[in-house]
């Protein structure tokens, strides 16, 4: 019975990851194509549906470590994914003031290399048991350079959208209300921004510290 779920969970995972680089690869596709012949006021439109999608299913990761079917710790799960889910619906789906700005494309290509690579080399772990060591340092380390770039277009786009929060005042609860709660989505856009001064570099070092474990092992073995 253990070996059964072991197996189904291993089929499980393998197309869980082989789905979400697939919705990436057509995000990084679509990204690519339009900023070539059409310049970066038309990335977002061009890779709407597949970015919602395929960010939207990042939710699930959450789920897997909650669970236990994966190892990876949701202290650096969580606050990856929530920044990600900000800014893709919080943000450019609810402002499409913000979706012509040039981050947009630094963004999404930032993001679709991270996750072409991230899930083509667990998919790979699922379905054959291990990866290639190439795919493997690829993995640990094109972060060096798309985590900041990632991450520096994140800040900017909830930055450039700060006008149109505080105009249009969407999301917001004012007072009275039967509930007796008041919420400034303006305000909160701001708190986000400030979780990005302490997160970032967190994040990162955390990130160095698993790349030097894991390239460590890889070169000992």
């Amino acid at each position: 019975m253990a070996g059964l779920l072991s197996l189904l969970k291993r089929v499980y995972l393998s197309i869980y990851n082989w789905a979400v680089f697939f919705g990436w690869a057509q995000v990084l596709y679509f990204a690519v194509k339009t900023l070539i012949e059409s310049g970066h006021e038309h990335v977002y439109n061009a890779v709407e549906k597949p970015l919602l999608l395929a960010q939207t299913a990042a939710v699930l990761e959450i789920i897997h470590g909650l669970i236990g079917l994966v190892r990876s710790p949701i202290s650096a799960t969580l606050p990856q994914i929530g920044s990600r889910l900000y800014v893709t619906w919080g943000i450019l789906y609810s402002f499409p003031e913000t979706r012509t700005h040039f981050l947009v494309s630094s963004l999404v290509i930032s993001w679709a290399i991270t996750e072409i690579i991230r899930y083509s080399f667990f998919g790979l772990k699922e379905a054959f048991g291990s990866a290639p060591s190439w795919l493997q340092w690829l993995r640990y380390s094109t972060f060096l350079l798309l985590y900041p770039s990632g991450i520096s277009s994140e800040v900017g786009l909830i930055y450039t959208a700060l006008p149109y929060i505080k105009n249009s005042e969407k999301y917001c609860i004012r007072m009275p209300n039967k509930w007796n709660f008041s919420f400034d989505y303006y305000y909160a856009a701001l708190l986000v921004l400030a979780i990005y001064v302490p997160g970032s570099p967190h994040m990162y070092t955390y990130m160095l510290g698993q790349r030097k474990k894991v390239l460590s092992k890889s070169k000992r073995e």
